[in-house]
């Protein structure tokens, strides 16, 4: 199944450029082909933006598959996006759809800290 992403993005500024060389290095580490990317820059297409309720950028969007998700921010983050996206890496070399558990984050629900 591809994954669907919209990156909403602020024409050049920095922390979109930052943004968009962040996805496509997740794109190339975590997805092998298996994601369509479209980059929407705001000021040019102010209506798409719109119609998706983005308020700040850059802001990334998975739209397919449901449920979509929102992450605001430059995704220098991995594997923040990933959980974001609701994606969780079962090996280097492919991945799973599902919640994230505390193991899985590595939290141990046992400890006082």
């Amino acid at each position: 199944m591809t994954m669907n992403l919209r990156l909403y993005v602020t024409g050049g500024t920095p922390g979109s450029m930052r943004a968009l060389r962040n996805l496509r290095a997740i794109c190339h580490t975590h997805f092998d082909g298996q994601v369509d990317v479209e980059v929407i820059d705001v000021l040019e297409q102010p209506d798409l933006a719109e119609a998706d309720r983005i308020l700040a950028t850059p802001t990334l969007l998975k739209r397919w598959p449901t449920p979509a998700r929102r992450i605001i921010g430059d995704l220098s983050d991995p594997d923040r996006v990933l959980s974001g996206l609701d994606v969780l890496p079962l090996d280097p070399g492919g991945l799973t759809h599902g919640t994230a558990t505390d193991d899985d984050l590595g939290n141990d629900k046992d400890s006082d800290a």
